[in-house]
């Protein structure tokens, strides 16, 4: 994810922090240091903010690792102020698969809970001592509640919290995935509509509104891309790439793919050395290649080697997530090993408005 500075690498996995959870850090150690002038105090608030955010990430381990056992790897995980992503490469397509994943979080936290709360069992003396502590909080007790609370949260059964894909799961069995999304969605839309207003209207609470926020154009994004998924049913790359496309040198001069641009309707070109496909160069790398070095550079300058190559008999559903989950708008399409085509985002939503306008006509006939 962009703007993103990397914590680590852990399970095989990178973890990420979104430069704007650091924002919250320091307005929550100023909050707190101008409420009482206690540097300890804000200190501590801040330490149990970490410890909130190790549990969010443990959360999202909890799904990477429930992803990993269905053979479905995880991108990365990064964290940001209203909680945590896991990207993973492709969401289950099983239902029992995405129940068993969503369920992964929660129960994660759950697991957390219950330690603590056995730790103070074990640590805090007499059944009386344990009742003052849970009455009065502190450092534990707090982190043990908003675990439950962590928990309890991403078990509504609305998108995009883990409730709404266990929902999908279970009516996904009767009603097919794509019924079971736009239910799960709308539930998710209306939950964000009353969340909004709580926090508008009655606690005044911004960060509620942003949730709100967060929950209804998360919702919003999971049935537009279920949708979008389903019309790709029994499609394959070759169905949606391009076939008439020019490629690129990689020791050619900036130049040179400026004239390609402007000479056609292609945007994005596979690069090439020899036979070999060795990257892309998409219009917006030529165009802030040109802004910082002019037409002096070199196509190998500008491209991108991110961008993994798709296969034209593969699943365009897949190439599809892909393509989305690694934020590239073009891919070069091979056949036995041979370049054959490019796929971009634009091809995949002109098949889409395609044959949405033909299921349109079909219902129209019957």
């Amino acid at each position: 994810m962009k703007w993103s500075l990397k914590l680590g690498r852990f399970a095989g996995i990178d973890v990420f922090v979104h430069w704007t959870f650091l924002i919250l850090l320091g307005w929550i150690f100023f909050s707190q240091l101008g409420a009482d002038g206690n540097v300890d105090a804000a200190l501590r608030s801040v330490a149990f903010i970490l410890a909130i955010f190790g549990c969010v990430v443990l959360h999202e381990f909890g799904h990477a690792l429930a992803a990993r056992r269905y053979g479905i790897g995880t991108r990365d995980i990064t964290l940001l102020p209203i909680g945590g992503v896991a990207r993973l490469q492709r969401m289950p397509e099983k239902p029992r698969q995405e129940l068993v994943v969503a369920l992964a979080g929660p129960a994660v936290n759950a697991v957390i809970a219950i330690v603590i709360f056995a730790g103070l069992l074990l640590f805090r003396g007499t059944p009386v001592a344990l009742e003052a502590e849970l009455q009065h909080g502190d450092f534990w007790t707090r982190l043990m509640t908003v675990n439950v609370f962590l928990g309890a949260f991403n078990l509504l059964p609305a998108f995009p919290m883990d409730g709404g894909r266990v929902l999908r799961a279970l009516l996904a069995a009767n009603l097919g995935q794509r019924r079971a999304t736009q239910i799960a969605a709308n539930i998710g839309q209306v939950l964000a509509i009353v969340l909004g207003a709580a926090g508008f209207f009655l606690t005044r609470n911004p960060f509620l509104i942003l949730i709100a926020v967060f929950v209804y154009l998360g919702a919003q994004a999971e049935a537009q891309m279920v949708e979008l998924t389903s019309l790709f049913r029994g499609l394959t790359v070759r169905d949606a790439m391009q076939t008439r496309f020019r490629t690129l040198a990689s020791d050619a001069p900036l130049a040179a793919a400026v004239e390609e641009l402007l000479a056609g309707a292609q945007h994005d070109f596979p690069v090439v050395e020899g036979s070999a496909v060795v990257g892309i160069l998409r219009r917006q790398d030529l165009v802030k290649a040109l802004a910082e070095h002019g037409k002096t550079g070199t196509v190998a300058s500008a491209m991108t080697r991110e961008c993994p190559t798709v296969e034209a008999d593969e699943r365009l559903d897949r190439a599809f997530e892909r393509l989305q989950s690694g934020g590239c708008t073009a891919v070069p399409v091979m056949e036995r090993g041979q370049l054959t085509g490019v796929l971009t985002m634009e091809n995949i939503s002109e098949l889409a408005m395609v044959n949405t306008a033909l299921e349109k006509s079909s219902a129209a006939a019957r």
